[in-house]
């Protein structure tokens, strides 16, 4: 099932939050070969995870991690304003209408269909919550994914060749992606809205 829960909330949620923290680290860390930082405990956790994000979370049927991503306003801090703004020519995409979305992580044990009820969730937000857009930075690979999941984002600006190059994106939340995100996720619309209302009583503005 979808979850969509703020930093202060995970807290709460130890087998959540531990195994996504490790997940994390298995797929930046040991998969990737990304410069993060790991503690002791093998989680992986960066600066941005201490500002209260919103993360959007498939928890497995036992109450763990099987996949995940997180969500900034643009107003504050975010990575691609802190880090990467070479991939926008200098463009800051700080607005009340769009949001940074990072650490996009499947579990190595996750069945195939986590990746697209991700990508499913995070359309959810965006028009729960009245966003226009979300922007994003992402390692070669995900490319391929996001086109092949149905929802690619315009790529704003590309660094590196090959499996080395990083670009940075942005995604319009449209409803009409809804339809053909859940089917490939397998989850029923009504099923996406009512984890939707669970976690947010009413519609927000951003």
């Amino acid at each position: 099932m979808l979850r969509y829960l703020r930093g202060h909330a995970l807290r709460q949620e130890a087998r959540l939050s531990e195994t996504m923290f490790r997940d994390r680290a298995a797929q930046f860390q040991v998969r990737l070969n990304w410069d993060v930082e790991v503690d002791a405990s093998g989680a992986e956790r960066d600066a941005y995870d201490a500002l209260n994000p919103l993360y959007v979370i498939w928890q497995g049927p036992e109450g763990q991690h099987l996949g995940s991503m997180r969500f900034l306003p643009t107003t504050g801090r975010t990575m691609l304003g802190e880090h990467f703004l070479s991939l926008t020519n200098g463009v800051d995409f700080a607005s009340p209408h769009i949001w940074e979305t990072t650490r996009f992580c499947v579990a190595p044990d996750a069945p195939p269909h986590v990746s697209a009820a991700l990508m499913l969730g995070g359309l959810e937000v965006g028009l729960w919550h009245g966003l226009s857009h979300a922007v994003g930075v992402f390692d070669a690979r995900m490319v391929r994914i996001y086109r092949a999941l149905g929802w690619p984002p315009a790529i704003l600006g590309t660094e590196g060749t090959g499996r080395a190059a990083i670009s940075a994106g942005l995604w319009a939340f449209e409803p009409d992606l809804r339809p053909r995100l859940a089917r490939r996720a397998g989850v029923a619309l009504t099923e996406s809205q009512e984890w939707l209302r669970d976690a947010f009583p009413a519609p927000l503005s951003a």
